[in-house]
């Protein structure tokens, strides 16, 4: 799989995540970070979530309006539009490299 990301790695960023979005094209990485929610998201969303070696240890689909709980052996969560990873093929066991421009 080869997906365009944004790397969301200050605060700020990640606080704000995909909050005011109608849509994303390819994923946003948010490092680091061990839990989300929808609250105000406009869109549901695949969610993976990473260990620090890189490996997928869980992902899940979000509605709109849903606070997760944290996955303590996750360090990295990236999130997609609902129904990309099926198109991506990401699954549990996978190994995802993050590259920075």
């Amino acid at each position: 799989m080869l997906a365009s990301v944004e790397v969301a790695d200050a605060r700020s960023a990640r606080r704000r995540g995909l909050l005011g979005r109608d849509g994303l094209d390819g994923a946003i990485v948010l490092r680091p970070c061990r839990w989300v929610h929808t609250i105000g998201m406009r869109f549901p969303i695949d969610v993976a979530f990473v260990s620090d070696r890189g490996e997928v240890v869980k992902t899940m689909q979000m509605h709109q309006k849903r606070v997760g709980v944290p996955v303590w052996r996750a360090n990295v969560v990236i999130e997609a539009e609902a129904g990309a990873f099926a198109r991506w093929g990401l699954r549990v066991g996978d190994v995802v490299e993050i590259r920075d421009p």
